[in-house]
């Protein structure tokens, strides 16, 4: 009998692991609930569908994101080889056509003869039959799978075995509904290509808006909701209400972004990027909210630019459930208490579409392991793979919040290095070369993508 390796959700990390299961001769049955149930965020049935952006962050060379990217193309990443192929123009960072990306990723995961994919909602996971399974049901999971977790994060010395955030998602409005006169295009310090529609705002135009949104009505809070938010995705009115300038210096800031037009910088700017390959629609960067429908259309048509915007999508809020990865996981993330039992994605406690895809080939690749009866060890600390699952189940189950993989994640080097570009490229050289000697070292290293 082959081995296998149970999936439970078909989203970016389960997807991936899925992959990274079959292409290392593990049999695989992946199961995903949509359509027979759906979330509050989703709007399709299809797997690895993006539902806040569509940016996999920044592909500058020797940044933090194109690090963790160059070790996944390493470790043969199939969301991210995809990823390239659905890209859509974004200046310096790699962004897709969502719908594209998730049609692919399902056709490429369900025509694979390995995988037995099950639509179907999966509430309880037996620890006890030796079975190995990887949990990557997302931040939306179900409110059975939770309870589930819940039993088997069962342990008077864990504190809180169950958190949770609360997400957000931009607007969208359709391309032929901006008034291209009143805008320009641009990247920030003219990084990559000039992809990004920016819409300029005078201080008037920036007080104006302003005023309106903090004057907008929001979704009522639920009794029983605790809007705890997500310090990196938060809604616009939520910074606003933090300072006048405080949108200023986020999501609405103008530094790098010269209006060749007047030759100036603008007192304040919002920027569109492209939502897919037709260029039909544009999503609001940064522009995530809590406000009520008609609000969004009054408030962001104040916008120079989209006084007449149409709108696909509205800006939305949902609750992301995470685990307390540090009372709970080992840097494999294996469960302590079950070690046949793997989490990935952002219910791990890790923020970002490319931190969920790392998680899910690492997660893969361990089942694999634990499958063949190989020995399973943890990427090395120096490489962002390492850095992301030490935080993961080093940091503080207190007050443990999810990351992105930035630097400050990375071991420091040895010698201090006080310029920044020279300190994080030899970050990345260290990183690279002690990932490859892990890669090579692994007993799935002869298995190619």
């Amino acid at each position: 009998m082959k081995p296998k390796v149970k999936i439970i959700g078909a989203g970016l990390a389960g997807a991936e692991a899925a992959w990274q299961c079959a292409r290392h001769g593990v049999e695989v049955e992946l199961f995903e609930m949509r359509p027979v149930r759906s979330t509050p965020a989703h709007q399709t049935a299809d797997f690895a569908e993006l539902v806040c952006s569509n940016s996999l962050k920044s592909d500058s060379e020797n940044t933090a994101p194109w690090l963790l990217k160059e070790e996944m193309r390493r470790a043969g990443s199939l969301l991210l080889q995809i990823a390239r192929e659905c890209a859509v123009p974004a200046g310096h960072a790699l962004a897709v056509d969502r719908v594209a990306f998730a049609a692919k990723v399902t056709e490429a995961i369900s025509r694979e003869p390995a995988i037995t994919v099950r639509r179907e909602e999966v509430s309880f996971v037996d620890e006890s039959d030796g079975e190995i399974t990887v949990i990557a049901t997302g931040p939306l999971t179900s409110e059975a799978l939770a309870g589930e977790i819940a039993r088997l994060s069962a342990d008077p010395s864990t504190a809180n075995p169950h958190l949770y955030f609360y997400d957000s998602i931009s607007p969208i409005v359709e391309a032929d509904s901006i008034d291209m006169s009143r805008v320009y295009m641009a990247a920030r310090y003219d990084k990559g290509s000039a992809d990004y529609i920016n819409c300029p705002m005078t201080a008037d135009d920036y007080g104006r808006f302003y005023d309106a949104l903090l004057a907008a009505q929001s979704v009522e809070e639920r009794d029983w909701e605790k809007l705890n938010y997500f310090e990196s995705c938060l809604p616009i009115e939520e910074i606003a209400r933090r300072g006048r300038d405080t949108l200023r210096f986020g999501p609405m800031k103008p530094v790098g972004l010269k209006d060749p037009r007047t030759g100036r910088m603008p007192y304040a700017v919002v920027q569109l990027r492209q939502e897919n390959l037709r260029a039909d629609s544009y999503n609001l960067v940064g522009f995530q909210n809590h406000l009520k429908f008609g609000e969004q259309a009054r408030v962001l048509r104040l916008i120079p630019g989209l006084e007449n915007a149409r709108f696909l999508r509205f800006g939305q809020i949902h609750r992301n459930t995470y685990i307390n990865s540090p009372a709970l996981l080992r840097e494999t993330l294996q469960m302590k208490a079950h070690p046949r039992i793997l989490f990935a994605g952002q219910i791990c406690g890790v923020e970002g579409y490319v931190e969920s895809i790392a998680t899910g080939l690492m997660a893969g690749m361990h089942a694999a392991a634990l499958a063949l009866g190989d020995e399973i060890a943890p990427p090395p600390r120096a490489s962002a793979f390492g850095s992301l699952t030490h935080y993961v189940t080093h940091a503080d189950a207190k007050t443990f919040q999810p990351a992105n993989i930035t630097f400050d994640l990375l071991p420091a080097p040895e010698k201090k290095i006080r310029d920044r570009k020279e300190r994080h490229r030899l970050q990345c050289e260290l990183a690279l070369k002690e990932f490859d000697a892990w890669l090579a070292g692994t007993a799935l290293a002869a298995v190619k993508p």
